[in-house]
């Protein structure tokens, strides 16, 4: 009986659907929209654009990158504003410590600290990106021409550049000041001489796994010349690198200064820099210890906030790093 109902019912239900019929008003058509279609609903960024996103996340990095602007500004328009100037000698007070009329206080000729510190600041970051521009510069020319020819060519420039890296950096600043004499041009042109190695290196890398790369075999294919190829094609691809290495290399610029400052072979009178103003404070640490310390705590703080806006950069200039 139980079989013979359910058998029933079945029936019943295929006929009522038999005579159900279909019309346009029991559904709801969706108007077709061909501007909706090609509509992108996530936002299309660039990998800068996405670097700059990733790299407002790290707020630490961020906090240097303010620290490095606000120290470079303030080397730029304090010395202009200061009501002393870093080279005026006031023998009435001499040695005095950090007061209302003079923040940093004074040296041992009266001088202001306060203007003397950034001036030096401005000497030191002036000789620091120039240094770290034209050593990248060379190495950037270098690096890319031995990586993109290979061979003899790469050979070469390697060797020589090991030459180069064996000779000791003092060697170098000795010479070039025993021919030019003492000031910034000597320690700049130093450095551009030995600074431009590690970029070089870092840029052959880059530049022997760019070179088989499809783009730069298409350049080719249509007559670029070798120096476009280089330059149009290959560096672009290499900025993430050289940004990181050239960011690192300022804080190395800086310390290198002030330690050649310091130990009486950089910079001379009446020029001023955070290494000369350290010797100077040196002398006096025991009765007078803040004309050390002031310019040491300079020379750390920016150092360590160019590592650390290096590392967040280094982290948001890598690809592997995106999402």
């Amino acid at each position: 009986m139980k079989k013979q109902k359910i058998q029933e019912e079945v029936k019943a239900v295929e006929a009522e659907q038999e005579q159900t019929t279909f019309t346009e008003d029991m559904f709801n058509f969706v108007k077709e929209d061909e501007s909706a279609a090609e509509k992108m609903y996530a936002p299309s960024i660039s990998y800068w654009q996405d670097a700059w996103r990733r790299l407002k996340k790290n707020k630490v990095a961020m906090a240097s990158m303010i620290f490095i602007i606000l120290l470079t500004l303030m080397a730029i328009i304090a010395p202009m504003v200061s009501p002393y100037t870093h080279d005026a000698v006031n023998f009435s007070a001499m040695d005095n410590g950090p007061s209302a009329e003079h923040w940093f206080g004074t040296d041992n000729l009266g001088r202001d600290m306060w203007a003397r510190v950034w001036m030096g600041a401005r000497v030191s970051l002036f000789i620091a990106f120039v240094a770290a521009i034209v050593q990248s510069t060379v190495g950037i020319i270098i690096g890319g021409i031995s990586g993109y020819f290979g061979g003899k060519v790469d050979l070469f420039l390697m060797r020589f550049s090991d030459i180069v890296d064996s000779i000791p950096f003092l060697v170098y600043v000795i010479l070039i000041m025993m021919i030019m004499g003492s000031g910034m041009a000597p320690i700049i042109i130093a450095f551009a001489l030995t600074g431009w190695i590690r970029m070089a290196r870092l840029v052959r890398g880059q530049a022997l796994s760019l070179k088989e790369s499809d783009y730069v075999m298409a350049a080719k294919g249509l007559g670029a010349s070798n120096m476009r190829i280089i330059i149009k094609h290959m560096v672009p691809n290499m900025l993430g690198v050289i940004i990181v290495t050239l960011t690192m290399s300022i804080p190395n610029a800086i310390f290198t200064e002030a330690y050649l400052s310091y130990i009486g072979i950089g910079l001379q009178p009446p020029l001023t820099s955070w290494g000369l103003l350290a010797n100077e404070g040196a002398a006096v640490i025991k009765t007078y210890p803040y004309q050390l310390i002031i310019p040491a705590l300079f020379i750390s703080l920016t150092m360590l906030c160019m590592q650390l806006f290096g590392d967040g950069l280094r982290d948001a200039l890598d690809p592997k790093l995106r999402k």
